[in-house]
């Protein structure tokens, strides 16, 4: 990465001439005539700055330290979100612009050498909107307001602090070996605001999946092409803490089909703790990635849970979605997308009747610097004609922008 004085920019435009000039870069950047605004062809971003340009611009430091700022404004509340602040979504605080994520980041890896060992850690804390969402809400007590033990009490009104990460790690040869609290493997959309495309997040992802796990997690990368996993957990969503005797499997693997086509699949399997209410249960989550041209991008996903229900009196009860999510990329300052999802879920969701449900998401990625990417986006949720939940169709506009460091 190349270092820059810490407050310059990596590139810009100390004597900008007029149009195009006005808005992109110059040819200090070493890209000829091309613009940064430019969205039919290339464009110039520069290298993104960073803390740890600043903190270590020598580069002698082997702990990173890093973070980003995202703000949002969404109309309405993302399904199954009803009611201001009620956590059935990470957008359920409509009509206002609100800091989402504020997040710090520190971490070393584990880099093994080819006869040898090294360690690593990491740590994530994050204050917003978001937080709640994040929080270790699968610990006991957590259900209730400002209760619950690790950070599922440190609340502020729909505001709040969670600490989602917290592990060690251990690297030789082809294993590595992380064990604390870590986000889970399950699904394709993540809590990471810049790891996304969207600003709002899928049925499945929040109704399905977990976000967290306390535990042991290992990699196993000495078959060509293939990484395995394999741990243990105290089951979903818990933070240093054991619920209804949290205690499940998680693994799977991720291969390259070929050149074009990844595949993975994760599973959780057993007790889960919380979600399960102590009764046994499995998901799983097939994630398939699929370039199709050097611009055009196809994911599919489908996930499946299911466990024992004990507010229906035992009876077995399942969940079950699929995504499918297109991305055509016009330069690197911008790309678009569209996400098509169908969720359904069957006696383990007390309100909603086993009836499926509907959205279609579609936005664009705008990046005006290295540092900045502006989403903004227009979902439509939408259930059967003959459907029985009240006010869930809707129309939602939605932008955000993330300032990474």
């Amino acid at each position: 990465m190349t270092s820059y004085n810490c407050g310059e920019p990596a590139c810009g435009c100390a004597d900008p001439g007029t149009g195009c000039d006005d808005l992109g870069c110059s040819d200090a950047c070493g890209c000829g005539d091309s613009c940064g605004l430019n969205l039919c062809g290339p464009c110039c971003l520069g290298d993104p700055w960073t803390l740890m340009d600043c903190i270590d611009p020598c580069g002698c430091s082997a702990v990173t330290f890093g973070g980003w700022t995202q703000l949002g404004y969404h109309s309405d509340s993302t399904r199954m979100s009803s009611a201001y602040g009620d956590l059935f979504a990470f957008n359920d605080v409509p009509d206002a612009v609100n800091l989402h994520q504020q997040w710090f980041y520190a971490e070393k890896l584990a880099e093994a050498p080819c006869c040898g060992m090294d360690w690593g850690f990491r740590f994530d804390l994050m204050y917003g909107t978001d937080a709640q969402k994040t929080q270790a809400f699968g610990n006991p007590g957590a259900a209730n307001a400002n209760q619950g033990s690790w950070d599922a009490s440190l609340d502020h009104g729909v505001y709040g602090w969670a600490m989602p990460q917290l592990y060690g790690e251990v690297a030789f040869g082809d294993w590595n070996i992380i064990a604390g609290h870590f986000f889970t493997l399950v699904g394709y959309e993540v809590v990471t605001a810049p790891d996304n495309f969207f600003y709002s997040h899928a049925y499945t992802m929040f109704n399905s999946e977990p976000f967290t796990h306390t535990g042991a997690l290992a990699t196993y990368s000495g078959i060509d092409g293939v990484d395995v996993y394999a741990g243990w957990t105290l089951g979903w969503d818990t933070g240093f803490d054991q619920s209804n005797g949290g205690s499940s499997f998680l693994g799977g693997f991720s291969t390259s089909l070929t050149d074009d086509v990844a595949l993975t699949y994760i599973a959780t399997a057993g007790n889960f703790g919380a979600r399960t209410a102590g009764e046994s249960g499995y998901s799983h989550s097939i994630v398939l990635d699929c370039t199709l041209s050097d611009k055009l991008n196809y994911v599919f996903q489908s996930d499946l849970v299911g466990y024992d229900d004990t507010a229906a009196g035992g009876a077995f009860g399942a969940q079950v979605g699929i995504n499918q999510y297109l991305f055509y990329t016009m330069s690197d300052c911008l790309a678009a997308g569209a996400r098509v999802e169908w969720w359904k879920s069957d006696g383990i969701v007390a309100a909603d009747n086993s009836t499926s449900q509907y959205g279609i998401t579609y936005g664009l990625n705008y990046k005006p610097h290295a540092n900045v990417v502006i989403r903004p986006e227009v979902r439509h949720n939408w259930l059967p004609a003959d459907a029985t939940l009240p006010d869930f169709n809707q129309t939602v506009f939605g932008i955000d922008a993330i300032l990474t460091y």
